[in-house]
């Protein structure tokens, strides 16, 4: 686009003012982009490739905590994406009064050009992004799968057949009987 001619000022390059808009344009939808993959992170409980804990064991405390700690970080992430966002529309604005007021007729035409470019790398990224998603998603299957206990023992059936005779029983159902001293049974008794 160096050696191309703007309408507005004949016989000039293309305003630089246009190059930052579209940088400016791009950063913006890189940002939404960025928001729309932690919402989705957030929504679907998946920890992104950027965020990193250790923890000492493999307790459910642990997990709890590297949950709660992942949240925390996304939800910051969304927080400062948004602060982000919102410094880019007010430079955007800027920027695009300045180029409205250079380039006056075809400043629409040139915006609209900007912008079918810059929607065909958008599409390329959200591409990505859902990408990256499905990796995410399909490593924390794994990561379930992995962590559930399958060495565990059968269940412990008693399989004794043993009856109780009435003292036995009244003693074990009364409470009174349990603090009751039982008479002591020698050889010489029986």
């Amino acid at each position: 686009m160096r050696g191309q001619l703007c309408a507005c000022a004949p016989l000039s390059p293309l305003p630089k003012v246009s190059n930052v808009y579209k940088n400016t344009r791009l950063k913006l939808l890189k940002t939404n982009a960025a928001v729309w993959f932690n919402k989705m992170c957030k929504s679907k409980n998946l920890k992104p490739k950027y965020i990193h804990f250790k923890t000492n064991g493999k307790t459910s405390q642990d997990r709890k905590t590297v949950s709660n700690a992942v949240r925390f970080r996304i939800n910051r992430e969304i927080k400062l994406l948004y602060c982000k966002k919102q410094n880019l529309k007010v430079q955007l604005y800027r920027i695009h009064l300045d180029c409205a007021n250079q380039c006056n007729n075809v400043w629409q035409h040139i915006q609209n050009s900007i912008d079918d470019k810059l929607n065909n790398k958008m599409d390329t990224l959200y591409q990505k992004c859902n990408k990256k998603l499905d990796n995410l998603i399909r490593q924390s299957k794994t990561a379930y799968n992995n962590t559930k206990n399958t060495n565990i023992p059968p269940r412990l059936i008693n399989l004794i057949q043993v009856s109780l005779r009435s003292m036995s029983i009244s003693w074990h159902l009364d409470p009174t009987m349990q603090w009751q001293k039982t008479p002591k049974i020698t050889l010489m008794s029986l």
